[in-house]
């Protein structure tokens, strides 16, 4: 099992920037493929962005290309999510997932709890 921890949500004005991070522990970071997922109220769970184990591949949703930036640190056992150019639209709950398989669909093994991000207009 690997625990999830998510932080960094805020509130930001629409223009601005924020940082996620995600903590893991419990098991080796480096086998775990990881992503960043979100939920808006009302709406379903959306994939986000991906990173193979080592990070050298990512992968992300057409909504965020060119804003966000999925990386990882495997010596510090941390996932991120760089967003900048935030919109209203990004509103929702952060959850940061985990899997030994690479997946672009919502069938992740592992789950964080989520961190509010709130862009006002």
């Amino acid at each position: 099992q690997v625990q999830l921890v998510e932080s960094g949500g805020g509130l930001v004005q629409a223009g601005g920037s924020l940082r996620l991070s995600c903590a893991a522990s419990g098991r080796t970071f480096s086998d775990f493929h990881m992503a960043w997922f979100r939920q808006a109220p009302g709406k379903d769970r959306e994939l986000v962005a991906h990173i193979n184990r080592s990070g050298e591949y990512t992968s992300y949703a057409d909504s965020v290309k060119g804003r966000f930036t999925i990386s990882r640190d495997n010596t510090k056992n941390t996932l991120y999510l760089q967003m900048n150019s935030l919109k209203s639209e990004d509103t929702a709950v952060y959850v940061c997932a985990a899997d030994r398989l690479f997946k672009a669909n919502v069938l992740y093994d592992h789950w964080g709890r989520g961190t509010q991000v709130t862009v006002s207009s």
